[in-house]
């Protein structure tokens, strides 16, 4: 069973930038596959971003494309999103999730998940 923490949440204003981060249990190897998430209050959980562990693959959101950027220390086990140019339309509660394999943006696909982090962008 993998656990994930998420940290780095937090209010910003428009234009700005924050970096979260997701700390898995136990060693991380192979292609096990590290995503974001977030869900706004009304809204469905939406993907943001993915990378595979072991070959760096990522993957974004359009909305996010250009923006955020995802990213692991291998050394630390520490998964990584720098989200710059925040937007109001941002704001979110932002999960990370983890699977096995494949580089997917559907969250029932993800089999482990984070409590969430919530980042707030003003106006």
């Amino acid at each position: 069973q993998v656990q994930l923490v998420e940290s780095g949440g937090g209010l910003v204003q428009a234009g700005g930038s924050l970096r979260l981060s997701c700390e898995p249990s136990g060693r991380i190897y192979g292609s096990f596959v590290m995503g974001w998430f977030r869900q706004a209050p009304g809204k469905e959980r939406e993907f943001v971003a993915a990378s595979r562990w072991n070959d760096g693959s990522t993957s974004y959101a359009d909305s996010v494309m250009g923006r955020f950027t995802i990213s692991r220390d291998s050394a630390k086990n520490v998964a990584y999103l720098q989200m710059n140019s925040l937007k109001p339309e941002d704001t979110a509660v932002y999960y990370c999730a983890a699977k096995w394999r494949t580089i997917v943006a559907v969250a029932s696909a993800y089999d482990y998940w984070g409590r969430g982090t919530q980042v707030t962008v003003s106006s």
